[in-house]
């Protein structure tokens, strides 16, 4: 029992997901923890408030003004008492509308006001349809969130209820539940440390450029070539190094992510446009690291045709290919070069990545090469990487994409005090 001891406040609001909420709520009792459930109206619609009082073994409260049982008007304080009694609160699923009432301090219901008042830790499972997720305003409030200390679980990405395939979809109860022995687990306190270095100034002032996500290569108005990179990596490669006192320059692809706190971007489309960029910040910053993330495409149409192609043409055959520029590389050529590191998507097994690295490292010329396996990651929020610098090959074990950027931070900051 994981959670033995451990009581969790869930709130339920408006979302189809709410069905693996009741699954949540099951696995968590089997792990020791008790359970008060809090439903907005919304959340009611989707699931009943009975179900979740079978499940959890406690009445469930909708609102301040009404005891969970029906009988009369509670004493006015639950959203104090209950989180006083609480050790954290998982919102699941967390729909765009709720999100934006935590992101604006708004108290529409007891459970936006509980979040308000508590002092214990918040945890935030989004479930909305894909354009919702990607909308700007849901990417803002969930950036204020994350700035506020909320831990901000998924969404997955797949088959939604809409219909629609894309990010959007609530984690799993078995991913859910994890994420809470991670964070409230006997043995919870030592595993973050370990998880997540302390790399908080090991950067101070560095100036850092960084690029991240898909390159796209128009081939006319409606089609073009690009990489299935969502820029996960990149981005919280970006936050760390804003967390370990960089000054730092994203340069993105075509992705639908929040900017990191403190992190200035810029935004390109195509890879000459992405290797400009590159250069332009290396100059004017005096860029001391580059890290090269983003997924670019090795090849573009030597023209973009201004028209359509029509299949009946047969024009798509007659597509004249030209390699793109090799950004990584010719940041290294450049004298004085900053510290240069080079990520690596490829296919296969691990040990073909293996072998891969070193000779890859040395064409590039750079004193750290990351590999991967571009399918095995390519969306996910989790990833498993392997360092490939002069002493050899480290493989670290598969992990969340923030932490590994935290150990890749340590990295660098070793081969910046071996260099000065």
């Amino acid at each position: 029992m994981r959670l033995l001891h451990r009581h969790f406040i869930i709130g339920v609001t408006g979302g189809i997901a709410a069905y693996k909420t009741c699954e949540l709520v099951r696995r968590l009792q089997d792990e020791g923890a008790t359970v008060q459930v809090i439903m907005t109206e919304a959340g009611s619609r989707f699931v009943s408030a009975l179900t979740f009082q079978a499940l959890s073994g406690r009445p469930v409260y909708t609102d301040a003004w009404t005891s969970p049982s029906g009988s009369g008007p509670a004493n006015g304080m639950p959203h104090i008492d209950l989180s006083r009694e609480a050790d954290g609160i998982l919102i699941a699923p967390a729909s765009a509308d709720f999100i934006a009432q935590l992101a604006n301090g708004q108290t529409e219901s007891l459970l936006a006001t509980l979040c308000l008042a508590r002092e214990i830790p918040l945890l935030i499972a989004p479930a909305m349809n894909r354009q919702m997720w990607q909308n700007a305003a849901t990417q803002r409030n969930i950036a204020t969130l994350r700035s506020d200390g909320a831990a901000i679980l998924g969404p997955g990405s797949g088959d939604q209820a809409c219909g629609e395939i894309g990010d959007g979809r609530m984690l799993e109860p078995a991913e859910l539940l994890q994420h809470l022995v991670d964070h409230f687990g006997p043995d919870s306190g030592a595993r973050q440390a370990a998880q997540f270095p302390n790399i908080r100034g090991i950067l101070q002032d560095a100036s850092v450029v960084i690029t991240a996500g898909p390159t796209f290569e128009p081939i006319d108005p409606v089609r073009g070539i690009t990489n299935r990179s969502s820029g996960k990596m990149g981005f919280a490669i970006a936050q760390a190094a804003a967390r370990a006192g960089a000054r730092v320059t994203l340069i993105a692809g075509p992705v639908y992510l929040a900017t990191p706190e403190g992190v200035a971007r810029i935004d390109v489309q195509t890879a000459e446009q992405m290797h400009q960029a590159v250069m332009d910040c290396i100059e004017k910053t005096t860029a001391e690291i580059f890290i090269g993330v983003a997924a670019v495409a090795d090849w573009r149409p030597e023209t973009t045709q201004a028209g359509k192609i029509k299949k009946s043409s047969g024009s798509l055959h007659d597509i004249h290919w030209v390699e793109n520029p090799d950004i990584l590389a010719a940041v290294a050529r450049r004298q004085p070069a900053p510290i240069c590191v080079g990520f690596a998507a490829e296919s296969g097994s691990l040990d073909d990545l293996r072998t891969l690295l070193p000779a890859k490292r040395e064409r590039k010329q750079v004193p750290l090469l990351i590999g991967n396996i571009g399918d095995k990651t390519f969306g996910e929020d989790t990833n498993q990487i392997m360092l490939c610098d002069a002493n050899g090959i480290t493989l670290l074990p598969p992990a969340r994409k923030l932490e590994l950027a935290h150990h890749v931070l340590t990295h660098i900051a070793t081969l910046r005090n071996h260099s000065r």
